[in-house]
C-alpha cells in the first residue's frame, strides 16, 4: 500500500510522468486495435469468397440438375407424340410475283414453298382451302421489295409472315413451317 501512496505522490509531484503513461496506454491499445483490424481486413474477404463460391457451387448444381429433369419429360412427351404423329410435307405450286420497287422498272421474285404440317389428318383441309393461301400469299408478295429480301434477316421475316397467314387461314388446323424450295429475285 504504501507504494502506490508513493506512486500516487509521484505523479501529482511530476505531471509529466502521467502524460507519459497515458500516452503509452493509449499507444499501445491502438497498437492492439490495428492488429486487430488487420487481421479482421483479411478474414472478412476471405470469408466472404468462400461463402460467394459455395452459393455458385449449389446453384450451378441445382440449375444443371433442373433441365435433365425436364429433358427426361420432354423426350418422353415427344416420342410419344412421335409415336401418333408423322410429320407431312405439302408442296405449293410456283408463284412468280411482281415486286414492288418504286420506279418502273420491272423487278420480279420467282419463289417454291412446302408446307411442313403436323400429320397426315391436316392435308385434306389445308388442299381445301389451298387457292385461299395462294392468294393470300400473291398480296403479302407484290407488297415486297427487292430490299425486303436481302440477308438472312429478310428470308426469316418472309418464312414467319407467310407462316401467320397460313396459319391464319388454316384455322383449327396448322402449318408447322414453310420451306423454301427455290426464290430467285430478279
Amino acid at each position: 500500500m504504501s507504494t502506490e501512496l508513493e506512486e500516487k505522490e509521484e505523479q501529482e509531484q511530476n505531471p509529466e510522468t502521467e502524460v507519459k503513461q497515458d500516452t503509452s496506454k493509449k499507444a499501445m491499445i491502438l497498437a492492439k486495435l490495428k492488429g486487430k483490424k488487420k487481421i479482421l481486413l483479411i478474414i472478412i474477404p476471405v470469408v466472404l469468397i468462400l461463402i460467394a463460391g459455395i452459393v455458385f457451387f449449389i446453384m450451378k448444381h441445382k440449375s444443371a440438375a433442373k433441365p435433365a429433369d425436364t429433358t427426361i419429360e420432354k423426350h418422353d412427351g415427344a416420342a410419344a407424340t412421335q409415336a401418333k404423329q408423322v410429320t407431312t410435307y405439302l408442296d405449293m405450286d410456283e408463284f412468280i410475283v411482281n415486286l414492288d420497287k418504286g420506279d418502273n422498272q420491272p423487278n420480279f421474285l420467282k419463289m417454291s414453298v412446302t408446307l411442313q404440317l403436323p400429320g397426315q389428318d391436316a392435308v385434306a383441309a389445308i388442299k381445301d382451302k389451298m387457292p385461299v393461301i395462294r392468294d393470300a400469299f400473291q398480296v403479302y408478295l407484290r407488297e415486297l421489295r427487292g430490299d425486303d429480301l436481302n440477308g438472312s434477316a429478310g428470308m426469316f421475316r418472309l418464312r414467319e409472315e407467310l407462316l401467320f397467314r397460313v396459319n391464319y387461314i388454316v384455322t383449327p388446323n396448322k402449318v408447322d413451317d414453310i420451306l423454301f424450295r427455290e426464290i430467285l429475285v430478279q
